[in-house]
């Protein structure tokens, strides 16, 4: 039967609200090892509420610097009391959670030289915590997932040349999973050459304690722009970074009904969108995470 112009258009019509009602789905990445009451990184995966988890931080590495590890409180890894973790990192991978190793933070000491200072660096990466070989790997001998570039001091070069380094390096064996942790003003001025390289599998962009692009009480406008502009800029998944609950950050914190009513439904429908990213020094994030879950 041949169609009348009339139904035409209603396909047509009907084709065009399909793609705007069109919502990708996500997932929830969190940071582990600041916050002194979050719990074992067994119990944080065993919740079921997270895809991916960054263990942080590597915060001392480069120029010549001994690389030091510091997960507030939870080991000791002078003592090589945190090389039990493999086990939990083995248990966090066994169901199906990426386990990433983030470098940097904003308490710390690193820089990178020079192009072979980001090599040496990414040496040591490979060796210490991923598909290589050390007799000396600070949490044990679980192989991490990749690396999380979480850089928020020191020098702004060189972060591109230990992406294509570390990206070198899973070609030997196994593939290295990059992502990086910008600030929501657009382009990150520490990570923008190194997201150019397009590398990075997942990007969870800082919406918080950045008045230009974060949310406002009553106002989406600002977060949304920013979006639209990471969105647009870049060819990674981008995660919403935000804090757990409003101590977690200076600001930027958006409660769950309009994170789940206003925000989300719009931000979903980018092809790009990979969820949600939570960040919390202080406060549980579980609590969180449990309401925003089901939206995400």
């Amino acid at each position: 039967m041949a169609r009348t112009p009339q139904s035409r258009a209603l396909l047509i019509s009907l084709s065009v609200l399909a793609f705007l009602q069109t919502s990708y789905a996500g997932g929830i990445a969190i940071y582990w090892g600041q916050n002194g009451i979050e719990g074992t990184l067994t119990e944080t995966c065993n919740t079921g509420k997270y895809s991916y988890v960054n263990i942080a931080f590597l915060n001392t590495f480069g120029n010549g610097r001994t690389p030091e590890i510091n997960l507030g409180g939870h080991c000791d890894p002078a003592s090589n009391g945190c090389t039990s973790l493999s086990t939990d990192i083995r248990n966090c991978q066994n169901r199906g959670i990426k386990v990433m190793l983030s470098i940097g933070g904003g308490d710390g000491s690193y820089s990178l030289s020079s192009s072979k200072d980001a090599q040496k660096v990414a040496n040591y990466l490979w060796n210490n915590f991923l598909g290589g070989k050390s007799s000396s790997r600070p949490l044990g001998d679980a192989v991490l997932d990749g690396i999380d570039f979480n850089i928020e001091l020191g020098s702004t070069k060189y972060w591109d040349n230990l992406a294509r380094a570390l990206s070198g390096c899973g070609k030997r064996r196994r593939k290295v999973y990059l992502t990086a942790a910008p600030q929501c003003a657009f382009p990150d001025r520490f990570l923008g050459a190194a997201l150019k390289t397009g590398l990075f599998d997942h990007v969870w962009v800082q919406f918080y304690n950045n008045a230009p692009c974060q949310y406002t009480t009553g106002n989406t406008n600002k977060l949304l722009n920013s979006w639209n502009r990471w969105t647009s800029s870049i060819n990674s998944r981008i995660f919403l970074g935000l804090p757990a609950s409003s101590a977690a950050a200076g600001g930027g914190f958006i409660p769950a009904d309009v994170l789940t009513s206003q925000i989300l439904p719009v931000i979903k429908r980018s092809p790009k969108y990979g969820g949600v990213m939570l960040w919390s020094y202080y406060d549980d994030q579980s609590g969180y995470a449990s309401t925003i879950k089901s939206s995400v």
